[in-house]
């Protein structure tokens, strides 16, 4: 048998219990042995439900827990970096969800506390970078199938409106752009392999939660390449991201959320006529709980380093000063 990381799972939030756990209890190097709340009574009713051998009614019982290698953080993004450095404290590796952060200077805090514990690895959640989707449709822009690529676009939607989600709460990371827009400033900068030079944006913010409930933003990058998307938490449940090159385009249907019991496609469009590749069911977040352990077993570098957190938090805030100021921000 193959030797395997123990994850611990720091709360009991809802694409832990639904998405995450039953993904990492599939993994080749992974196994779910914890899992904590804050109400115990709810942890050991997950734990029973989901087949978790102990669980914990605090968040630092579990991270004392000497037989956990690796920590999932699921809280919400507030409690995103504290939580974090507090499982270096103790000895353990994270994988964090996205976004790394609230804002760049408190991801860099994170960056800056990862340098004291060299030997441990920390990864923020992007998922959908595992998904062979992705890994084809990189494939087809470095192969030029469709010429040299020059646009990026996103549209990434849901729809809730309850004032008591985590989403929809201000002064704790809620609103569209930090919970999917960070996907879709996420998407250029992954095909693109660099960063934006400036940015602008619009937002639209509920009167009531006062979080942003649609937000477009609008990226630069060199040699007149650009990136656009248009993130909303209150209009019909939507995602498509196109590219477009110079000689094709390619259509990627679900980006974000590739249905692990379903067939995933992609769309090619180009002087040859439409060619659809279509992916077999798989799950993308076994794929990255079992990336980021192998990790762990090899001692190797995780696939997405913090330096890639840090670039998307920063196009993150210069769109938030951007519609502060109604103006383009230079990303420096």
């Amino acid at each position: 048998m193959k030797q395997k990381i123990r994850w611990g799972i720091l709360s009991t939030a809802k694409i832990a219990t639904e998405k995450v756990i039953p993904a990492i209890q599939q993994g080749e190097y992974s196994e779910v042995v914890a899992i904590c709340s804050r109400d115990i009574t709810k942890a050991q009713e997950v734990a029973g439900n989901l087949n978790i051998g102990k669980y914990y009614g605090s968040y630092e019982e579990l991270l004392q827990d000497p037989d956990i290698d690796a920590v999932y953080n699921p809280l919400p993004n507030h409690m995103h970096v504290p939580w974090t450095i507090k499982a270096l404290e103790a000895g353990k590796h994270v994988l964090c969800e996205k976004p790394i952060g609230l804002n760049t200077e408190d991801a860099r805090k994170l960056v800056d506390e990862t340098l004291k514990y060299p030997h441990l690895k920390v990864m923020e959640a992007f998922m959908y970078r595992f998904h062979p989707q992705w890994h084809q449709v990189l494939s087809l822009i470095r192969n030029g199938v469709i010429g040299e690529v020059r646009s990026v676009h996103t549209i990434f939607s849901y729809y809730n409106d309850d004032p008591a989600n985590i989403r929809n709460q201000m002064g704790i990371g809620g609103g569209a752009l930090m919970d999917i827009g960070c996907y879709c400033i996420s998407f250029p900068r992954f095909i693109y392999g660099e960063e934006p030079e400036a940015v602008t944006g619009l937002m639209d913010t509920d009167p009531q939660m006062h979080t942003d409930r649609l937000t477009s933003g609008l990226m630069k990058f060199s040699s007149g390449k650009s990136a656009s998307f248009t993130c909303s938490t209150q209009l019909f449940s939507f995602q498509r991201t196109v590219i477009s090159g110079t000689n094709g385009q390619i259509n990627i249907k679900i980006p974000v959320n590739a249905p692990p019991a379903g067939t995933t496609t992609i769309e090619l469009i180009n002087n040859d006529g439409v060619k659809e590749f279509s992916f077999t069911p798989v799950d993308q977040y076994t794929l990255e709980a079992d990336a980021f352990s192998l990790a762990i077993l090899e001692d190797k570098p995780v696939p997405t380093p913090l330096d890639d957190a840090i670039g998307n938090m920063k196009v993150i805030d210069a769109i938030i000063e951007s519609v502060k100021e109604n103006r383009w921000i230079n990303i420096s």
